[in-house]
């Protein structure tokens, strides 16, 4: 339980999508300008998340991986087929964000129009991907250990575009020379962020 709690917080705080790499910066620029949407978009990144991570963990492991296919039968034992990671990750993140757009869209229209492009974009927003990779390289032992993970990658991206977002509505009137009003002052704050998150670095896990 508390390798699953560090894990959690790691992946929300220390190892964040946005301010430790930098994963997902498109839509977390283009979308946080209101709350609200910012909102509706970390959600839907969440479940994403949290749903692509463990199924890929799944496919990695029964399927991908060398030897993976054993269980099938111990003639595959030298079977290889790692070179389709990435394929075969971006296949599973598609069909989950299309089934992201049908539920946003018949449930809240609203949100749906707000977002635009950029929903049927999660599917190559590369901190999704990001998190499936990351998951593979750090080898997670258990499919619960992934899953705390997507989910808090998911919370991380979550936390960090609705943070702008409020930042962004509170300065939209303020007095900000002309040439950075916009991205510019966005980037600006998202270093500035990036820096106050690096003090987590500093937590014993």
């Amino acid at each position: 339980m508390e390798n699953l709690i560090n894990i959690f917080v790691r992946s929300v705080f220390i190892d964040n999508m946005i301010f430790a790499y930098f994963l997902g910066m498109c839509s977390y620029l283009a979308v946080s300008k209101t709350v609200k949407t910012s909102t509706g978009l970390g959600i839907a990144v969440i479940f994403v998340m949290i749903i692509t991570v463990p199924v890929n963990y799944l496919m990695n492991k029964y399927l991908l991986l060398p030897g993976a296919l054993s269980w099938l039968d111990p003639s595959f034992a030298s079977l290889d087929l790692s070179f389709l990671s990435f394929i075969m990750f971006i296949a599973v993140i598609a069909s989950i964000v299309q089934l992201v757009e049908m539920i946003v869209e018949k449930y809240s229209p609203s949100l749906y129009n707000a977002l635009g492009i950029f929903l049927p974009l999660i599917a190559v927003n590369c901190a999704i991907l990001g998190g499936s990779l990351f998951m593979q390289e750090r080898e997670y032992e258990t499919l619960a250990e992934a899953t705390v993970f997507g989910l808090g990658s998911g919370v991380g991206w979550f936390l960090a575009i609705v943070s702008i977002a409020a930042i962004r509505e509170k300065i939209k009137y303020s007095n900000i020379p002309k040439p950075l009003r916009g991205l510019g002052i966005a980037f600006i704050l998202t270093g500035l962020m990036g820096i106050a998150f690096m003090t987590f670095m500093g937590i014993k896990l």
